[in-house]
């Protein structure tokens, strides 16, 4: 787990990734076109592909081609995941700290 979750957190390392993929987990199920993505955020076409890539190699965002658009949707299940990992040991250390002190 530690890995995926190290390759889902680095995706989400840039700005205007995490701008891309707030836009997408605001549209919610249906997603959104990439042009869609590029009227909201203002991100150059040429380097929303890019940042389009880069999150769905992370396991973040799943393409998927209606025509001659592409829609690209928030991977929900995986962004769950990620939030849950990282709050698994959530106050850990001070819920021991008052054991011992008890």
């Amino acid at each position: 787990m530690w890995e995926k979750a190290a390759a889902g957190f680095s995706a989400m390392g840039s700005e205007a990734r995490l701008q891309v993929l707030k836009s997408l987990v605001r549209a919610g199920e249906g997603g959104l076109t990439v042009s869609e993505i590029q009227t909201r955020t203002g991100i150059a076409p040429s380097t929303l592909a890019h940042h389009l890539r880069f999150l769905a190699a992370g396991g973040l965002v799943e393409q998927e081609k209606s025509g001659r658009s592409t829609i690209n949707r928030a991977c929900f299940d995986e962004l769950r995941n990620l939030a849950q990992f990282i709050l698994s040991e959530c106050c850990a250390d001070e819920e021991r700290r008052a054991a011992s002190n008890g």
